[in-house]
């Protein structure tokens, strides 16, 4: 079995800072965030950290983690509200996922750049979304259809880095996207392209749709005041 073809699990955990956190000294935010660095470098499961600042209200930066288990996620997590850095942060919003193989023949899906190690983009936008119970009680073969005219409108944009991930039964929403982009416009326009396929009227909910910019995790906590 290729890496790829492994199971994982996603997390997306989005975090606000306190504003406490801005008054202290300059030094002691440099140690922290060193703290803070080493802790997820020894970390036996990948991570990406992502800026929010200044872009929504609800949330400040994102920690994206790829593992085999939910507790290897949650130990990472622990380890980090032990740090300095770690008592200044509130979660604001958190997403559970997991890999799977898609039902639709040739489905196109890209391989998940996360996983594979390909080198992250500029942006990713993560995309929550849940689809209506009539999509569910169509007939395979309609559904096949309208997912190979998702397909293709996605295929004209192969700029694009998709990890799709599953979340029934252990989160609130059906499916987890993460879009890998240089060009956020490139996102707009697959979006706009995407509402125009007959997919689009069997979504019941794909909001919020958060916008990320990559930064590395000292540089990322070094921006935040």
């Amino acid at each position: 079995m290729s890496k790829a073809e492994e199971q994982y699990y996603f997390n997306f955990s989005f975090f606000k800072i306190d504003p406490k956190w801005r008054w202290m000294a300059d030094l002691a935010k440099e140690e922290s965030a060193k703290e803070v660095e080493i802790v997820l470098s020894n970390a036996k499961i990948g991570y990406r950290s992502y800026s929010n600042l200044g872009l929504r209200e609800d949330s400040d930066f994102l920690l994206w983690f790829v593992a085999k288990s939910i507790e290897e996620i949650q130990s990472v997590i622990e380890k980090l509200y032990k740090t300095v850095f770690g008592k200044y942060i509130v979660p604001s919003m958190t997403y559970l996922s997991c890999t799977r193989p898609s039902i639709y023949v040739q489905s196109g899906a890209r391989e998940h750049g996360f996983i594979t190690g390909r080198e992250p983009k500029k942006h990713v936008i993560v995309y929550p979304f849940t689809k209506t119970r009539e999509w569910y009680l169509l007939p395979q073969s309609k559904r096949q259809k309208i997912m190979d005219e998702h397909i293709q409108v996605s295929k004209k944009y192969p700029q694009i880095v998709l990890n799709t991930t599953y979340s029934f039964g252990i989160h609130d929403e059906d499916f987890m996207l993460a879009f890998e982009v240089d060009d956020i416009r490139d996102f707009q326009d697959l979006i706009m392209d995407l509402r125009e396929t007959e997919v689009s009227s069997y979504v019941k909910n794909d909001i919020p749709m958060i916008v990320c910019v990559k930064k590395e995790i000292a540089p990322l906590i070094s921006s935040l005041g």
